[in-house]
């Protein structure tokens, strides 16, 4: 089981991307959490969505960010709006299959 999150880039402030994390030896079933680490920082959550596509969102992020589930069954995503440069970080993608499984994160770098 392995988690893939791609998507992530340079950015300037006010522009958007969208993350992607793709599953290999699964389908997203239950949970599925998008966290961010900043340099110096610990991981926090940034998005969350459930096995019923309720979603829940760090505050800093709420009305910006929307996670959301793919047509494909092994991909969730995570567009962001409107990115500020303290949303600089990597960004993980995580989600239960025998414990916690853990994405290799993908950088976003957003320029003032």
């Amino acid at each position: 089981v392995q988690l893939q999150a791609s998507g992530g880039g340079v950015v300037r402030a006010g522009e958007s991307l969208t993350l992607a994390c793709t599953a290999s030896g699964i389908t997203f079933k239950g949970l599925v959490g998008w966290y961010r680490q900043a340099l110096g920082d610990k991981r926090e959550l940034v998005a969350l969505i459930s096995s019923r596509s309720e979603t829940e969102y760090n505050y800093s992020v709420k009305g910006r960010f929307t996670i959301s589930r793919g047509n494909a069954k092994n991909t969730v995503y995570l567009r962001m709006n409107n990115l500020k440069p303290e949303d600089t970080a990597v960004y993980y993608c995580m989600t239960y299959y025998n414990g916690e499984v853990w994405g290799q994160g993908t950088l976003v770098t957003v320029s003032s």
